[in-house]
Formats: structure tokens, C-alpha cells, sequence
């Protein structure tokens, strides 16, 4: 492994260790069940044994004979709570336990509420109800499906995307690929376990639920349970692992809060890991029909991805990928388009880089495949289809630093010392294969707002609703507060995570610290004019009469250009105070003028991405080595090396730890992970971990993280491109690539397993 906390390079800020680091390590850090409250009761959700059908019976009698059960919440005791509409805030439509139809595997039937959670448990298993079972439609190509456009029924995917006559330039084109592509459904499995804690005191609700979106929660669940959202906080400190699952509310919160609220007692529910597995949402598998015309040089001439992807029968939740794949190179003519196929399953949702990872998939593995029927170098296919501007819009790019990440990556690696014809590498019994693929993902801004203090003891303190997923956000506001107030990180503490702190996004589309960092960066600034104005009007100062513009803070004091300097402590008896408050707001360009009005809704409002005046992303290129057994065809993956480019690096040590989780997510997504689906019944197979394959250490053995230098002060006044998605987007593709040069064999559907290289 390379060390821990690569040196910075141009633009980069310092690898300042986590300031929660030592909470989280030692247990110390406080997650959302672990809050504690005085006299809780413990509650285990009841779910469905089918997909699709009705509940017809129901007896409660052997439950309610368990010693210290308290209550049962199920159909009928939800009656004044409103339905939930599908949103970014909510995971389904659903309406918790208000009709007793069932329309996936695991629905949420009954709440059990007991002393222990050892009664609830028991009790739950003890419910009895009996179902009238209609057939399921599992996947994509089960019978009894409807598919749908995508187009238009969710604002994440508005068009189908079109330039030039595709059908006229593909059919002339010299050279094609037209392939089937295919990616399996995956299950978040997030170290903490889904929860939800309530306490009411009067009329006054406190939920603790593990969340990436405080205020979109206190919004909705004021809605279901027709509230005054003032009279509703929602406190979540830390996140154990997110990636999309923690984004929406799901049943679970208002099932809890009204068991709470019955019972006059604070109710915590800690759901199973095989009830995750049907009660939040998942990444659902799609299918790809991808065609790439070129001429015999190289040079793109049509590309065409037809993308399906599956929903639940009652929401239509789409990625709509082709958004960014059709605009990842110069391609000429492009039509691109995607469906919706509606099944018997809980509605789906966002998981790390929601539509690049499937999607991308198609995109660079067709590159590889064209790569060996032009005879060219796949880096430098991709380096003659390098584009600057959008081949749909014709927008430019705000930067673009891709052929820099192939560079960098492709020298680290050794590119240069592939053998070219597949099945020609070889280490005794293992088949060596070398493949590379390019990493994107949108970069998102959003309007935010923080509060941040300065005292005259030389300390500060920065408030934010953002949420500690396990990003380091709380480190890189700390770090920006630290170097505009000219102090040691230490000296900054963050509070987040917390619905009374002033709001912020939805930690999702990696926008967490350009929205958070540019907003503290606003915040310190109003800080700065303030005790600047106050050294340069004081009378006797050493300061007074100074230009503004040649102050700085360093080290506790007010430094002016010349060298002169006035301690902080003495600017602040100016001012007459001890202490400096600053609360900004911060509306990117382009974001609607009531986007912080809407951030106390519980609505986000991003900017960036493919829909501004030019397109914002961040980019990288992966470059894998796979081993495969010849006798056995064990696959293994001995290194990956990853260079990217996502503008200025708050932390280097905090960035390179999620570009490289991302990337061993990557690998991951290639190798091991598919939620089996059982095609009777649409139900899950394998619902735990001894059976849903992740990696472990033993699964890669070194991962190389690149920060390649890059400045774009067009993005956001803090330069910042967001990286947590982009480590995993590509590495799928990269090792199927790789893959096929060791062995010659082109598998298009994901994960890949020796039995798959075992057929003919």
C-alpha cells in the first residue's frame, strides 16, 4: 500500500488527520442507537413473506402473551398519518401500514414494542398472518412486467438524448460494436444498521435515525404526522456508512414515532440486516444495448446507448446514465434512450454514483472491445476521442483533465509494458491480464448555509446540518475555518448532524464539501472584514490606516503585508466583545434565488453536472491487473492504480481514502456482489452476509491513489469537485477488460465468477 498520507501538490491541502478520528476508533463517536435515553422500549418490525398479494388474516394473541410486550402497530393504528409522496426525501409512496396490500418481498406488516429486545423479537415471531399470494414478477424479463419510457417521469432523467442522424453514421461506419451489457442488482449492507429512535415530550418529536438528510427528514415526517415542523428535530452525529441508502425516509420513521407517542415512551427499532435487505432501497440491475461507430483511424463517428433499468410497480424511480455517457467523448452522431421495466419489488434508490456505475460499465468496456478491432492502445483510443466540449450541447467543459489522470495512472502502472494479444501474459499457472477504464462523475453544488465563531481565546466553532457519513466533512470544514481564521485545526470544533444547526444538503451527489467548504469559506470571510475593520480604524493601533486587502490572519493575529501585526485578542477588546458570529448563506450561480428558503423545507437545489452554462465534472482514469488460475479460474486482483483529477483537494489523506474505498467498491461490484433474485416469487435469496459476497482484505492486495493537480475556480468559490462517488465509477469496466486480455474471453454481464470463464 502507498503510505497513508500522500504528499500535497499543487492545490491540495494539507493530510490533517480526522478530528473525530480518535472517537471513532476508540467507540466513543456517538452513532444513532447508541444515544442514549432514559427508559426506551425495544421494537423488531414484522415483514411479509411474500411479493405480491394481500394480507387476509391476522392474530396478534400468541405476540401479546410474550412477558413485556407493550404494543403492536399494524394496519389500522396509522389512520392520521398522511401517505408519503415519492421524492428525493422519501425511499416509496408506500403508505405505512395503511393498506394491507403487499407489493414486495419484506413489507413492513406489524411493529412490535416490548421492555427488551429479546421479548420483541420473540413476540414478532410469533405473529401470525396468513396471505393471498398473487404471482410475482421478479426482474427485467419476468413475464407479467410493464416497461415504460423514462423520459419525462423523473426529473433526474427529463430527455432522451439526441445530435446529428445516428442511424445514417453508424450504418457508414467503417467500424462497429453493437453489444449487450448487463449489471446485477446490489444490496447496501453499511456497517451500521439501519435504525429509528423516537421520544415525544408533549407535543414535541425527537427522531435519532441514522440519515444523509436531517432537514429533508424533519420536513417529511412533519408531514406524515401532520406537525408544526418546529416542533420536530432529528439528530444524527455520525453516520456508520450511507452511499444513498440513508438519503430517504423510509416507513420505518413514522411507524416508530406513532408506536412512541401511543405508548408515551421513547420506542428505538434496530432492523435486522436481512430486513434491510427489503425494507430501504438497493441498486437495481439494468441492461445496456451499446453501439460505437469509428472510423479505421479511430475517430468516433456514432454512439448509441439504449439503457433499461428496473422500478417498483408504484414509483418510477430512474438514474438515466446515458446523461453522462453520452457526453464522455466526441462521438459525432449520438441517440441515446432509456426504459423503465416495472416489477414486484420495493422501489429502488441511490447507491454510490447511482448511474455511472451501471452505466459506464457498457460505455468502457465497448471502448476495449473497438480498441482491439482498430489494433490500437485503449489509452490512446480514448486520448483521439478526448473532448473539451459537450458533443450534445457543444458547452464547454469548466476543465477537463482526463488525458492528465490516463498519464499519470498508465506510467505508475507500467502501460507500457502490456503485451498487446490476449492470453500473452503469464506468471507459471496464472494468466495475467491488464485493463484500464475511465472514471467520471458530475460535480454538484448546492445552496447551504452555516454559522461559524471565532473567540477571542483563539478558538472557533462551525455549526452545519451536513452529516458525517464517513466522508471527513467534519475535518475539511474544520480545515477551511482553520486556514481563513489562521488557526490550527485543533482549535476548530464542528458540530453537525443535528436538525437545530442551520440546515444543509442532502449529503448525496458528492456535493458535501463544495457546499459545506464554500460556505464556511463565506462565513470566515464575513469574519475576517469584520476584525480587519475594527485593527484598521483603531487609533492607536499598529494597523490603523491599513489597506484591507493586505490583512491577513496567522498564528492568532492580524498580520498586515509589511509585516506589521496586532494580536486578536486585542482587535476583539475593539470590537468590545469577546466573541465573533458569522451565519452565512451560500446560493451558487445558476440555483434558484429561493434555494435557501427551500433548504429549511427539507428540499436540496444543486447546480453543476451537464446543466449549467458548461459542464462541471471531475474525472480519473483506473488502470487493473487481474490473475487467473488456468487450471481453476480463480480470479484475483493483486493491484489497481487510480490517478484523478476533481480540483482543489481539501484533504489528501481524507481523499485518498475514498477514492480508494470507491475503488475496491469497484472491484467489488465486478467480482462479488448480486442480490439473487428468486424468479417464482421476485423474493431475496441471499439476505445476509455469510451469502451476499463483499471483499475483504485478503481481496486486493495494494490500490494506488493519484490526486492529479487541477484548478477550476469556476465550479464554486471553494474550487472544489466532489470525489466520494468517482473512485468506484470504471473499475467494473477495468477489470472486465482486463479479464478478456487474460484469458480472451469477453464477459458483458456483471459479476463476473470463474463459472463464467469455465463455459464454453
Amino acid at each position: 500500500m502507498q503510505p497513508a498520507a500522500p504528499e500535497p501538490r499543487q492545490n491540495q491541502g494539507q493530510p490533517a488527520p480526522r478530528i473525530d478520528g480518535r472517537l471513532k476508533v476508540t467507540g466513543e463517536a456517538p452513532y444513532a442507537a447508541d444515544i442514549p435515553l432514559n427508559n426506551f422500549a425495544h421494537a423488531v418490525l414484522v415483514t411479509s413473506p411474500i411479493s405480491h398479494g394481500e394480507v387476509t388474516w391476522m392474530d396478534f394473541s400468541e405476540a401479546k402473551a410474550v412477558s413485556g410486550v407493550l404494543d403492536i402497530v399494524t394496519y389500522g393504528d396509522m389512520s392520521g398519518v398522511k401517505a408519503p409522496k415519492y421524492s428525493n426525501s422519501t425511499s416509496t409512496s408506500l403508505a405505512p401500514l395503511h393498506q394491507k396490500t403487499i407489493v414486495h418481498d419484506g413489507q413492513i406488516v406489524a411493529l412490535v414494542v416490548a421492555d427488551t429486545f429479546e421479548a420483541a423479537s420473540q413476540a414478532a415471531s410469533l405473529v401470525r398472518m396468513t396471505y393471498a399470494e398473487q404471482p410475482a414478477s421478479a426482474t427485467l424479463d419476468s413475464p407479467g412486467t410493464e416497461t415504460i419510457p423514462a423520459a419525462g417521469v423523473s426529473p433526474m432523467y427529463p430527455e432522451d438524448l439526441k445530435a446529428g442522424d445516428f442511424e445514417a453514421a453508424f450504418a457508414s461506419a467503417p467500424v462497429q460494436i453493437d453489444a449487450e451489457y448487463a449489471t446485477a442488482p446490489e444490496t447496501h449492507n453499511p456497517i451500521e444498521l439501519f435504525s429509528t429512535t423516537c421520544a415525544w415530550t408533549h407535543d414535541q418529536l425527537t427522531v435519532y435515525e441514522p440519515t444523509q438528510n436531517v432537514y429533508g427528514f424533519k420536513a417529511e415526517i412533519a408531514k406524515q404526522l401532520q406537525l408544526d415542523p418546529k416542533n420536530v428535530r432529528v439528530v444524527s452525529p455520525y453516520v456508520g456508512g450511507a452511499f444513498g441508502s440513508k438519503g430517504p425516509m423510509t416507513p420505518r420513521t413514522a411507524i416508530v414515532a406513532v408506536a412512541a407517542r401511543r405508548l408515551n415512551r421513547p420506542v428505538r427499532c434496530v432492523v435486522t440486516r436481512m430486513q434491510g435487505f427489503t425494507t430501504t432501497t438497493f441498486r437495481a440491475e439494468t441492461k445496456h444495448r451499446l453501439r460505437l461507430g469509428a472510423s479505421r483511424d479511430g475517430k468516433f463517428l456514432a454512439f448509441s446507448h439504449e439503457g433499461t433499468e428496473l422500478t417498483s410497480r408504484i414509483d418510477n424511480y430512474v438514474v438515466g446514465g446515458v446523461d453522462t455517457t453520452s457526453r464522455m467523448y466526441a462521438y459525432g452522431a449520438v441517440a441515446s434512450k432509456v426504459e423503465l421495466v416495472k416489477a414486484d419489488r420495493q422501489t429502488p434508490g441511490y447507491m454510490r454514483s447511482p448511474p455511472e456505475t451501471p452505466y459506464m460499465f457498457p460505455l468502457e468496456s465497448a471502448i476495449d472491445e473497438l480498441a482491439y478491432k482498430l489494433d490500437m492502445d485503449p489509452v490512446e483510443l480514448r486520448r483521439l476521442n478526448d473532448t473539451h466540449k459537450d458533443p450534445i450541447s457543444g458547452k464547454p467543459y469548466s476543465s477537463r483533465s482526463l488525458m492528465e489522470c490516463y498519464d499519470e495512472a498508465a506510467k505508475a502502472f507500467g502501460w507500457s509494458n502490456r503485451v498487446k494479444a490476449p492470453g500473452s501474459m503469464r506468471d507459471g499457472d496464472w494468466m495475467i491480464g491488464w485493463g484500464c477504464a475511465t472514471a467520471v462523475y458530475p460535480t454538484h453544488v448546492g445552496a447551504a448555509t452555516a454559522r461559524v465563531r471565532l473567540s477571542a481565546d483563539g478558538t472557533a466553532d462551525v455549526q452545519s446540518a451536513s452529516h458525517e457519513i464517513g466522508t471527513g466533512i467534519r475535518t475539511v470544514a474544520a480545515q477551511m475555518a482553520a486556514e481563513r481564521l489562521g488557526l490550527d485545526i485543533t482549535a476548530v470544533q464542528c458540530e453537525m448532524g443535528d436538525s437545530d444547526h442551520p440546515p444543509a444538503p442532502v449529503a448525496g451527489g458528492s456535493n458535501s464539501t463544495a457546499s459545506v467548504c464554500s460556505t464556511v469559506l463565506k462565513a470566515c470571510e464575513g469574519i475576517r472584514r469584520r476584525l480587519f475593520e475594527a485593527a484598521v480604524r483603531s487609533n492607536d493601533g499598529p494597523l490603523v490606516g491599513k489597506p484591507i486587502a493586505d490583512l491577513d490572519l496567522k498564528n492568532g493575529e492580524v498580520v498586515a503585508k509589511d509585516g506589521r501585526s496586532q494580536k486578536l485578542s486585542d482587535v476583539f477588546k475593539i470590537l468590545g466583545a469577546g466573541m465573533v458570529e458569522e451565519y452565512a448563506e451560500f446560493v451558487p450561480e445558476g440555483a434558484p434565488a429561493d434555494a435557501v428558503h427551500s433548504l429549511y423545507t427539507g428540499k436540496s437545489t444543486f447546480v453543476g453536472g451537464s446543466h449549467g452554462k458548461k459542464l462541471m465534472y471531475a474525472f480519473g482514469a483506473e488502470f487493473v491487473e487481474v490473475r487467473i488460475n488456468a487450471r481453476t479460474r480463480e480470479i484475483r486482483v493483486p493491484r489497481m492504480v487510480g490517478a484523478f483529477a476533481a480540483g482543489r483537494i481539501m484533504n489528501t489523506r481524507t481523499a485518498r481514502s475514498q477514492l480508494m474505498g470507491g475503488m475496491i467498491w469497484g472491484m467489488s461490484s465486478a467480482l462479488l456482489e448480486e442480490t439473487q433474485v428468486d424468479p417464482r416469487n421476485a423474493r431475496y435469496v441471499n439476505r445476509e452476509l455469510q451469502d451476499y459476497l463483499v471483499p475483504v482484505n485478503a481481496d486486493i492486495a495494494d490500490v494506488e491513489v493519484i490526486l492529479v493537480p487541477e484548478v477550476d475556480d469556476e465550479v464554486n468559490p471553494a474550487g472544489i469537485k466532489g470525489l466520494g462517488e468517482l473512485g468506484n465509477v470504471g473499475t467494473n469496466a477495468a477489470i472486465a477488460n482486463a479479464i478478456f486480455h487474460a484469458t480472451g474471453k469477453r464477459i458483458r454481464h456483471l459479476p463476473i465468477r470463474l463459472e463464467h470463464l469455465l463455459e464454453n
